[in-house]
């Protein structure tokens, strides 16, 4: 994803047109501050700059570095905050942008909630699926907005998808396939260290919080998605991707059972989550999901999905494609095998003729493949818009603290399935994983 400065220049020239078109004050400034700034935060801060409204006012993280380059980027506004208490502590701002480490986001986002702050929580908005029902009942306690970062949902792309499967153009959707497959070392997570990083610009102990106590490790603080203390590996970072999106476009909640298999094959550098992992979900809504994903190869370019129905196949990647489903009943190799009698009578019935026999029937037009793209803001831009909109509204967005829930609970399914060999079940009564 190409997440330029001139991109979000360009989508902040939108946006203000749109937020006009809609209603909202451009002098009704939001303070956001922004816990965690990595490589992602990054990309979330420019895309808040781009946004009419907003000012980021607090920055906090654990590399000295990082805070350094937010604060450069908001051209000196913002302020370093020496821990997420002492930001959520400040009365001035109103809403706060979580995307630190997973094993973070449970406790930060209920101390935000806590503090009366609206939230914006990168995906996966749990390190452990109890978390979501804590959060979930909190952000319904507090009337606070809570929105999770999974922003290829805000795309047209996919809100096109949504529309055909939902108007019943596919028929009944019965398998999905989707898949996320990289084959680089920055794929997998094996990012470069900063040159200056050491125990005197990285806080280790602010790093590690709720984590197991380990010694000092710049791989650990910096690859922190390949290693099973802080992160989920491909279940949470790249599943729940799929999954949030699978929800959306088939108006979905969660996993009724799962079954996995994940396996650390190749790239055994700095990690211990597996490089591999495939699963299966069975959904109450009458449907089954395949799921993969690798790091050891990129045919299928990155993500992509399929959606297969009675009457039709969508496939979503970089574009939509639709393929009308023409399928034709042939059982002659069956039928001649009776006797001629019985198999001249067979095709003289006028019911058998129309379904076996299409050249019989009088001439119809059949729609043919179809092809749709986007064009326009990045879909993280568009997806932060939505978030400040329902801070102006009070109306929350689709990808709220409960789909957000459902969507990592069904990753963390996927793990635990993987890691103990066996059929994982959602208890729907407790809104958890069944224990």
């Amino acid at each position: 994803m190409d997440l330029t400065r001139r991109t979000f220049l360009e989508s902040g020239a939108a946006l203000a047109a749109g937020s006009s078109a809609s209603g909202t004050a451009a002098n009704d400034r939001i303070q956001i501050g922004a816990i965690g700034a990595g490589a992602r935060a990054h990309e979330l801060i420019e895309g808040l700059l781009s946004i009419p409204g907003l000012e980021i006012v607090g920055v906090v993280d654990a590399y000295r570095g990082r805070v350094a380059r937010a604060i450069e980027r908001t051209k000196g506004r913002a302020k370093a905050y020496a821990s997420y208490p002492d930001l959520l502590a400040d009365k001035s701002i109103d809403a706060v942008v979580i995307a630190t480490p997973d094993h973070w986001h449970g406790r930060m986002v209920l101390d935000a909630l806590h503090a009366g702050k609206d939230v914006y929580c990168e995906k996966p908005l749990t390190f452990r699926s109890s978390e979501g029902v804590e959060i979930a009942a909190a952000a319904r306690a507090s009337g606070r907005v809570v929105q999770v970062g999974s922003h290829g949902m805000s795309s047209m792309l996919q809100r096109k998808a949504r529309e055909t499967i939902q108007s019943g153009r596919l028929g009944k959707v019965t398998v999905i396939r989707a898949s996320y497959n990289r084959n680089t070392a920055s794929g997998a997570w094996i990012y470069p260290i900063p040159p200056d990083a050491s125990p005197e610009t990285v806080n280790w102990e602010m790093f590690l919080g709720p984590a197991p106590r380990r010694p000092f490790s710049l791989e650990r603080f910096f690859r922190w998605r390949c290693y099973e203390d802080y992160s989920g590996g491909i279940s949470t970072d790249l599943f729940v991707h799929l999954l949030t999106t699978i929800h959306y476009l088939m108006g979905a909640q969660v996993a009724s059972s799962v079954v996995a298999l994940g396996e650390l094959y190749l790239r055994k550098e700095s990690r211990d989550v597996p490089d591999t992992m495939n699963a299966l979900l069975e959904y109450p809504e009458g449907f089954v999901v395949n799921l993969s994903s690798t790091f050891n190869n990129q045919t299928n370019n990155e993500s992509s999905f399929q959606f297969m129905g009675t009457e039709g196949g969508l496939s979503l990647g970089g574009n939509v494609y639709l393929y009308p489903e023409v399928a034709v009943e042939d059982n002659r190799w069956i039928v001649d095998s009776w006797p001629r009698a019985l198999a001249d009578a067979y095709y003289r019935d006028p019911k058998i003729r129309e379904i076996e026999m299409p050249r019989t029937r009088p001439p119809r037009l059949i729609d043919g493949p179809s092809q749709f793209r986007e064009e326009g803001l990045d879909p993280t831009v568009v997806h932060l818009g939505h978030w400040v909109d329902s801070l102006r509204t009070r109306q929350p967005y689709w990808e709220d603290a409960l789909a957000g829930h459902h969507a990592a609970a069904c990753a963390h399914m996927v793990n635990l399935s993987a890691q103990q060999r066996r059929l994982v079940e959602w208890d729907f009564s407790r809104d958890d994983i069944k224990s």
